[in-house]
């Protein structure tokens, strides 16, 4: 149900000078994410065939932007990481999850994901939809074990729960299956679609570093600013995403290109034409990093580098 757009590192040759100390960065971050997440199950009685397909999506090499934007926050804002990297796990999961749900025949049908058959078809249907059930879940058991304030925790947790659910994630992807059987989508219900679909969990993961950072002082003004920068950058990505579809490759990508034109899909190329969807992703990077004015630090510097790069990659 989020969009697929991988970031690859090997492909960030010419991003800034400081292109070494934002892959660095991105590597520190991602690779705390990475480590937690290969043994998050541990200790459980899990049954060995959904044990391994659960593992099988959720260590399949995505690049963890969702808690990455989420340790990023937090860690800006003065958090301890370690204190957060369970939470930011949990994100992960639910992103997982809905992909694996939205790879199934009854969705979009697709083979391919990161470059590897999708999960129904290693696994099978049926153990697809059990695995991606049992990632949801075990998110929320790893964001409510969060070892901070249990207001912070709580807020954060329904936070996520109203991004993933029928309000943001869940019915985007509902508005997205219905234009898609009717062959019908305006602008407006575009634009909603993609904030529901894709921005939500990207928004919320930058709301709830600032939510898991009121012990160290963040406050009501650090949340909304992180909620401005993840819906802008959300939209970002929904629009490179829509441009890649047509110019990229298979190859680069890991998943089909080409798949939104087949299905006569409404996209933002299709509304603005390529040159015109650049730019609008540029404008939403450039009101994206407006957000972190006032904000310093290494954290400030590598938010600022992934804005500008999710357009670099198309521009």
């Amino acid at each position: 149900m989020n969009f697929p757009l991988s970031l690859n590192l090997m492909e960030m040759k010419t991003l800034h000078p400081e292109d070494q100390n934002f892959k660095g960065f991105f590597k520190e971050l991602s690779g705390r994410v990475e480590d937690r997440l290969r043994d998050c199950f541990a200790g459980l009685n899990v049954p060995d065939d959904l044990y391994e397909s659960m593992n099988y999506s959720l260590l399949a090499g995505g690049k963890r932007i969702r808690p990455v934007l989420c340790l990023s926050w937090a860690g800006m804002l003065g958090a301890e990481l370690e204190k957060i990297v369970d939470f930011a796990c949990g994100i992960e999961m639910v992103h997982t999850y809905s992909l694996v749900h939205d790879d199934l025949p009854a969705m979009d049908d697709d083979d391919l994901r990161r470059g590897r058959p999708t999960n129904h078809k290693v696994f099978g249907e049926a153990m697809a939809i059990l695995a991606g059930d049992g990632l949801l879940t075990h998110a929320f058991y790893l964001m409510a074990r969060t070892d901070l304030p249990a207001a912070d925790v709580l807020a954060a947790c329904g936070e996520i729960s109203r991004a993933a659910g029928p309000a943001g994630m869940v019915g985007g992807q509902v508005v997205d299956i219905m234009a898609t059987r009717s062959n019908a989508m305006d602008l407006d219900a575009l634009r909603k679609m993609h904030s529901m679909k894709t921005g939500a969990l990207i928004s919320s993961s930058c709301v709830c570093g600032a939510m898991l950072a009121r012990s160290w002082g963040a406050g009501k003004i650090d949340a909304a600013n992180a909620l401005s920068f993840g819906e802008s950058l959300g939209l970002a990505f929904q629009i490179v995403d829509d441009i890649l579809d047509v110019t990229g490759d298979e190859e680069s990508l890991g998943k089909k290109v080409g798949s939104d034109e087949s299905k006569d899909k409404s996209t933002y190329p299709k509304f603005f034409g390529l040159e015109m969807s650049k730019k609008l992703a540029q404008e939403s990077v450039d009101r994206a990093k407006k957000s972190l004015d006032g904000y310093f630090g290494q954290e400030k510097n590598f938010l600022v580098d992934l804005s500008q790069y999710v357009v670099d990659r198309v521009c």
